[in-house]
């Protein structure tokens, strides 16, 4: 099954809705981990955005899943580049 890197961005405007909605938004992303869809996810330490790895059958479900994100419906993402991305070592599903 493809691999996406998922790159959201962020902007100082939207840290306090970001700090608001976070528990729910990581809950949210923890049942996708729970289900295999993601599989690794967290935020740039410079607070500039976050990398998800989605596994999926195409960008486009990709792209359904993210629109659920507690932060895509509280308008807090400034920007979502979605990759397909083919690992070929050290990591799960690696060619």
């Amino acid at each position: 099954m493809p691999i996406f890197a998922v790159h959201y961005t962020y902007s100082d405007a939207t840290v306090p809705g970001r700090d608001e909605v976070r528990p729910v938004h990581r809950a949210y992303l923890g049942g996708l981990s729970e289900q295999g869809i993601i599989l690794a996810r967290g935020p740039y330490p410079d607070g500039s955005g976050a990398l998800l790895i989605f596994q999926a059958d195409d960008a486009g479900a990709v792209s359904k899943l993210l629109a659920d994100d507690p932060f895509a419906l509280a308008n807090l993402i400034d920007d979502t580049r979605i990759v397909e991305w083919l690992p070929t070592d050290g990591f799960p599903g690696a060619a």
